[in-house]
């Protein structure tokens, strides 16, 4: 993943504050425990947040200890315990990171070359998880082929990552799996790519690398394709963010799920706002907020 799924902090509870750390470091030690220890370098809280939602929706509650970690070894912290679930997010994780790096090398990106370091990894994953790895392959193959023809249409361009996710979703919640967490999952994956790459358009543009908005809009800068089609990516987002609400409500919880409730209600649409204005914090996002200006 990217990164991008973050909560709202100033309306996180301590309790899941104290969670979402304790699955990150949980799943820090799963891919040590099942890819090895240079995949664990490729960790983002994004897993973090997928720990919480599949343990809540397959019902299986988390087991939470204190322990030293490599990063704190002289005061335990609390750590996720290892297991089924945590195990095959590692390894859905490494072979993300891996694939990234194999289409940053593409793409002519330095950090390309970093793919060498998740490759015994992926490789490892590969074994126990075959079918997660596979699915993410040939998701990141499609989306390759939209962006070497160019793709001009956001949807279309986007859908790789939406369908990559909804699959790996039905993988891992297995009978779990329903039509809202699948349209759920569909959601998450079409934002995280639309943001990352309203994220990256000037560092695209500057490069020649391929952006479906600098296809689509033509703008030379980010904050100019934001000021001259504001109403489009309104809609745009505001219409991800209706379905994910909508979806969620409708998802069976075996657990309290403050946590995942104010990660994609609040953080998501908090996340989006910061990105689209060029600011890097909600204070700065509170003033002259284009994007709840042009709402209202």
């Amino acid at each position: 993943m990217f990164g991008y799924i973050q909560p709202d902090a100033p309306y996180l509870f301590k309790k899941d504050e104290t969670l979402y750390k304790a699955l990150y470091c949980g799943l820090c030690k799963s891919i040590g425990a099942g890819c090895g220890q240079r995949a664990r370098s490729a960790l983002t809280y994004d897993m973090a947040f997928m720990s919480a939602l599949v343990h809540n929706i397959r019902r299986e509650d988390v087991n939470i200890k204190r322990a030293h970690c490599a990063l704190h070894v002289i005061k335990k912290r609390p750590i996720a315990v290892p297991d089924e679930i945590t195990v095959m997010l590692g390894c859905i994780n490494t072979a993300l990171a891996y694939y990234k790096l194999c289409d940053d090398k593409a793409d002519g990106d330095k950090k390309g070359v970093l793919r060498h370091l998740y490759k015994k990894g992926m490789k490892r994953a590969a074994k126990k998880h075959k079918q997660a790895v596979d699915i993410i392959r040939m998701q990141m193959a499609v989306q390759s082929k939209i962006e070497q023809a160019g793709c001009s249409i956001i949807e279309q361009a986007s859908e790789p990552t939406a369908v990559m996710l909804r699959e790996l979703s039905v993988y891992v919640l297995g009978e779990y799996s329903t039509e809202e967490t699948e349209a759920l999952f569909y959601d998450i994956g079409k934002w995280v790519y639309l943001i990352d790459a309203l994220d990256d358009y000037d560092k695209d543009v500057k490069k020649n690398r391929f952006n479906v908005f600098y296809n689509a809009f033509g703008a030379e800068s980010k904050k100019q394709a934001v000021e001259e089609n504001i109403d489009e990516l309104t809609f745009l987002f505001d219409s991800l963010f209706a379905d994910m609400r909508e979806r969620l409500s409708k998802i069976e919880f075996a657990f309290n799920h403050d946590l995942t409730d104010n990660i994609i209600l609040r953080g998501i649409p908090l996340k989006t706002r910061a990105i689209l204005n060029g600011c890097k914090n909600k204070n700065q996002c509170d003033n002259g907020d284009k994007y709840e200006q042009e709402k209202s």
